[in-house]
């Protein structure tokens, strides 16, 4: 007798799971950006998503000044094939401009960042110039005119747009608004996200572990992944295989966050309720996608709260939270862009691959000795082997219709970006 078998996440094909791609236009299609947005003191506004452009008012520099410490001239008064002497009749400090204007061979002593006075056009340094007493002299065929000067917004011109609504801030960022006398900034209100582990044998950290119990990893790495996003997090602990208190929880984050992201009980166990709890209180939009580790990936809605049912293995909560909860998170909180960063390198392994999935594989980046850029195994792939994560800095990625890649072959690759 023939015993007929139904797809499991064993197979590599199964024709009811969404492709990556797929899966990653639905969810951005189902996804908008928050338009909540509050007033922010500069100095509270790094890692936040600025919420409108910001417009410079000012000219950066303010006026016309010195790139450096020398001296400043006119430069028509350099004569054509001699070395020419000027009288030094002022100096000019950074804050504290010359008194002077400059006429026929005269020149101001000027530091880096103070006006230019008035007559000057040229700043020669002072190490290109010969000084005795209160005159100079200054070789004519080394100069060019308006050499060491930085003009009145050469950086930064009144009108222009110096942060774009969208941009993640940066220290760079801060400064730079700080250089405009900007106090405040505008940001999106940072994003409130939930998350539980579900499973009757998750155990908190720091307890005694009986036999078939283990230590819930997942939350601790989804709260790290959160944190890293500057999102508002609050973790719901571990709910255990009751539907009920499955339903209460899910009815209880809702009311509170945008986002609810629980990490097991999406597949078909029969202890794996939260799909079909969930599809109690709020619709389930795809449940399933063609990659592994992950394949069981659940993604829905509760009224316009997003939901996201990681599985439970730990390698396949951290790279679906990677893929897809990653680049939804940021759109929500107004970053652009929400695109995954993507290159090439030669593989140093022979890589096993079936078709019928893309595989996202754990690897280690390095250069050659000729500089290209390489990656390596970090060995055993299943989705329990968390140090398989722990050691990489990287996602080989594999498509879905690979089926055989070899040491010095060029894959595609997504580094963690400090986020994994």
């Amino acid at each position: 007798m023939t015993i007929k078998t139904n797809i499991s996440c064993a197979d590599d094909y199964d024709p009811q799971s969404l492709s990556v791609a797929s899966a990653l236009h639905t969810i951005n299609a189902n996804t908008k950006t928050v338009i909540a947005t509050e007033q922010l003191p500069l100095k509270n506004a790094l890692d936040r998503i600025l919420a409108e452009d910001l417009i410079s008012s000012i000219n950066v520099p303010g006026y016309d000044n010195s790139a450096m410490d020398g001296y400043a001239i006119r430069y028509a008064d350099l004569a054509t094939h001699s070395n020419t002497s000027f009288a030094v009749i002022d100096t000019a400090f950074a804050g504290r401009p010359a008194e002077k204007s400059i006429h026929h061979r005269e020149c101001i002593r000027i530091m880096t960042g103070a006006v230019m006075p008035e007559g000057a056009d040229t700043v020669v340094m002072q190490e290109h110039v010969l000084k005795d007493g209160n005159t100079i002299t200054i070789a004519n065929d080394q100069h060019r005119e308006a050499q060491n000067v930085r003009y009145a917004g050469e950086d930064i011109a009144i009108g222009d747009t110096i942060l774009e609504c969208g941009k993640k801030l940066t220290a760079a960022d801060i400064g730079l608004a700080a250089s405009l006398g900007i106090a405040q900034l505008k940001v999106y209100r940072r994003l409130k996200v939930c998350f539980f582990s579900t499973g009757d044998e998750l155990r908190p950290v720091g307890s005694q572990l009986a036999k078939g119990e283990i230590y819930d990893s997942n939350r601790y790495t989804l709260y790290a992944m959160l944190k890293r996003l500057n999102i508002e997090v609050t973790d719901l602990g571990i709910v255990g295989d009751q539907p009920e208190a499955l339903k209460a929880a899910f009815e209880e984050a809702s009311l509170k966050h945008d986002v609810i992201i629980t990490s097991g009980g999406v597949s078909v166990g029969e202890a794996d309720y939260s799909k079909s709890v969930f599809e109690a209180v709020g619709d389930i939009n795809f449940w399933k996608i063609a990659m592994k580790p992950g394949r069981p990936l659940a993604f829905g809605k509760i009224g316009d709260k997003l939901y996201f049912g990681l599985p439970g293995n730990p390698v396949s909560v951290m790279t679906t939270f990677y893929i897809f909860v990653q680049p939804a998170l940021k759109k929500m909180n107004g970053e652009n862009p929400q695109t995954i960063y993507k290159i090439k390198a030669t593989t140093l392994n022979n890589l096993r691959k079936r078709p019928g999935r893309t595989e996202f594989q754990r690897g280690i980046l390095s250069l050659s000795s000729d500089g290209d850029l390489q990656v390596s195994s970090t060995g055993a792939q299943g989705s329990g082997i968390l140090s398989s994560v722990s050691k990489a800095d990287c996602f080989i990625v594999l498509a879905e219709d690979t089926s055989k890649v070899s040491a010095g072959d060029t894959v595609t690759v997504i580094p963690f970006g400090g986020l994994i």
